[in-house]
């Protein structure tokens, strides 16, 4: 089976690689410095130092795994090539939540890259999926688990304004 591809704009790409070498070049060494020092203390069935350096160095090595997967299978889109009359990946949006009369803004990113605390929102998602594709003054519906949502889009751009 295939892998699903992790589609990312190139903020997020930049992102995931520098976290990855941050671990792999700062962290790798400052994780087994932790290891050896705990290790000059002696017994190390009793070492609580030692017990919690290991368990970060598996994390590391954990969290180093997972990136070089989403790396390994990542699709970038260039932001700059978006057809800005639809909606796709690596677009801002703009919309109004009809029923309240608020205005909300999105970035639409692949779901690797979601953040909805920080406004970005991934296309496999509810509102996402349903964004897709639509242009300017589309009134879109959405089924939630809290309902059925409509939205007014009101703007499609590809930079933060």
């Amino acid at each position: 089976m295939e892998e699903k591809k992790n589609i990312l704009t190139y903020e997020g790409l930049r992102k995931y690689e520098d976290e990855l070498q941050e671990l792999k070049i700062v962290r790798r060494k400052q994780v087994a410095e932790k290891i050896k020092e705990a290790r000059e203390h002696g017994d190390l069935s009793e070492n609580a130092e030692y017990d919690a350096a290991k368990d970060e160095q598996r994390d590391i090595e954990t969290r180093i795994e997972d990136l070089e997967k989403i790396l390994k299978n990542a699709e970038v889109v260039v932001e700059d090539e978006v057809d800005l009359d639809t909606i796709n990946i690596g677009c801002k949006v703009k919309i109004r939540d009809v029923e309240f009369n608020e205005e909300v803004e999105y970035k639409i990113v692949g779901s690797t890259e979601a953040d909805s605390l920080k406004g970005r929102i991934s296309n496999e998602s509810p509102v996402g999926k349903a964004l897709i594709g639509r242009k300017v003054g589309d009134i879109v519906t959405v089924d939630t688990q809290v309902g059925t949502l409509k939205y007014e889009v009101l703007e499609i751009h590809n930079r933060p304004h």
